[in-house]
């Protein structure tokens, strides 16, 4: 499939702009393929994040055609033969080069919330239809937030506050005290109803448009809303 990738170029000291690569990469190829071609083919300066190739490490994300992709599994057959990709840096972070964004909020705003990324397996199929094999309840699993920062790039408040939590950081919250395993839920409390906190969330959901994976962080802070919210009609009651 031939395709042209449209690149944001820019280097420090210097002007960005765009510079467009002819590539060619196979049917079946994922947009970060063209990328490596248009690196490998026309110019070695480019830079770019990527290490998995298969969604597991969330560190190749920016936006394609002006949507928040990972690149690593977006394939170049939702484009069509002789397309061009525009591809540029994630929004509402720092560019240090090209595509490279200073990833800094991510990692800031999780170590905030603390959350382990490891989590109790569920004990029911997907579905919720009938329960898992006995002594499934014994495993771990990986949490779902790859922290790519997809959701920060999608936020618009992220734009206007950057002291906003973000959706990321407010959905691990969610999941947080819904299983502390030894966090302070207090802490927890007192961090997201701030003015920077939930309470900053427009419930655009262009957040969970922009995720990979199940995370559904627009989801996640609205169920935060109700909860901080019962929490607080408990308190004003004497509950």
């Amino acid at each position: 499939m031939k395709l042209n990738v449209k690149m944001y170029r820019y280097k420090p000291g210097s002007e960005p702009h765009y510079d467009t690569f002819p590539v060619e990469v196979p049917d079946t190829g994922n947009v970060l393929d063209a990328i490596e071609r248009a690196w490998a083919d026309h110019d070695m300066s480019i830079m770019f994040r990527h290490a998995c190739h298969h969604a597991s490490c969330g560190s190749c994300g920016l936006l394609v055609n002006d949507q928040e992709k990972l690149p690593c599994v977006t394939p170049v057959k939702d484009y069509g033969e002789g397309a061009t990709l525009k591809i540029d840096p994630m929004r509402n972070m720092p560019v240090i080069t090209d595509l490279a964004v200073d990833a800094s909020p991510i990692y800031q705003r999780m170590q905030l919330i603390g959350m382990p990324i490891i989590r109790n397996a569920e004990t029911l199929r997907p579905d919720g239809t009938e329960p898992l094999p006995n002594g499934v309840e014994t495993f771990k699993r990986f949490e779902n937030c790859l922290e790519c920062g997809l959701c920060l790039s999608a936020c618009p408040v992220m734009a206007t506050d950057p002291q906003f939590l973000g959706p990321m950081a407010l959905a691990a919250a969610e999941r947080a005290l819904a299983e502390p395993r030894g966090l302070d839920a207090e802490r927890l409390y007192q961090l997201i109803d701030d003015e920077h906190g939930l309470w900053r969330c427009h419930s655009s959901f262009e957040c969970t448009e922009a995720c990979p994976y199940e995370v559904d962080p627009g989801a996640a802070i609205m169920r935060l809303k109700r909860k901080v919210a019962a929490r607080k009609i408990k308190r004003l009651l004497g509950g």
